[in-house]
């Protein structure tokens, strides 16, 4: 039975585990290498949300702030912004910042699930959540919960990633040869509902949203060496891969990511790639 079961699937459990402790890693340096990426996806998604002041709004998966801190910008002191994550890490970092920070009495943050994000039904004016269905074990159920928590009228937009370019594909399977089943960076997981904007715009159907829109984006991400472009898988989820790599392996994974991304460079000389992201955005 354990034999049959390692082929499997992971269990809801064990892939929330999984993505509890990749975050906890990660959160010290999580969006915080000099890459442009979380920050500008989060602020694409408010700015297509466009919150209006005194709302109250939920970020689900809320992990540094990159949609938090516009979010609380954009429902000002007489709204309010919870912000969930399933990382203890990533909220105690989170809390910290905003502690610090003079503006945001009306906001918070807390250990949370985004399956299940444990607020009140028709407690908010709004949800969002950057880069984190793909993580979920049923994204259509989550969804669901998060219609519940909002009031009539009130919407949600989540950000998932579009394709990327095919020189970058190369890029990433250096790291293919050394993954278990199951294991992958969701920026290459684009199939079944996250396959295209009409599947997406289907999956929030399902759940029970209207007047169901998609907004995207290419965005540009830029390395200034190998050694950033190491920096940076280090600071997000393909740290999982980087630890699938035994140490005896991974100066020749590296030299062969360092070749592949000689192909990757820009007319300034800039190593790096194209990143598509889609908005998709619906009313209770």
């Amino acid at each position: 039975m354990d034999e049959q079961r390692s082929h499997l699937a992971p269990s809801a459990d064990e892939q929330r585990a999984h993505v509890r402790s990749t975050f906890d890693d990660v959160a010290d340096t999580y969006d915080a290498v000099g890459v442009d990426f979380f920050g500008p996806i989060g602020a694409g998604l408010v700015a297509e949300l466009a919150p209006n002041p005194g709302e109250r709004a939920l970020d689900i998966g809320c992990g540094r702030g990159a949609a938090l801190w516009p979010l609380i910008d954009g429902v000002g002191p007489t709204g309010h912004v919870t912000g969930i994550d399933l990382s203890p890490g990533m909220v105690e970092r989170t809390a910290a910042d905003l502690a610090a920070r003079a503006d945001t009495a009306s906001a918070e943050v807390r250990v949370g699930d985004a399956q299940a994000p444990g607020v009140p039904a028709r407690s908010v004016d709004l949800v969002a959540s950057s880069l984190v269905l793909f993580f979920l074990p049923d994204p259509a159920a989550a969804l669901a919960a998060w219609r519940e928590a909002l009031a009539d009228g009130g919407r949600v937009g989540v950000a998932t990633f579009g394709p990327f370019d095919d020189a970058w594909c190369e890029v990433e399977r250096v790291f293919s040869p050394y993954l278990p089943p199951n294991m992958a960076d969701p920026r290459t997981r684009v199939g079944g509902p996250f396959a295209t904007d009409a599947t997406m715009e289907e999956l929030l159907a399902h759940a029970g949203y209207r007047e169901i829109r998609t907004a995207t984006w290419s965005m540009p991400v830029r390395f200034d060496d190998i050694a950033h472009w190491e920096a940076w898988t280090w600071s997000t989820g393909q740290r999982r891969m980087w630890s699938a790599v035994p140490l005896d392996e991974r100066d020749a994974v590296r030299a062969l990511a360092a070749e592949r991304l000689e192909a990757c460079r820009d007319p300034q000389g800039r190593m790096g790639f194209q990143q598509g992201v889609r908005y998709t955005l619906g009313l209770r």
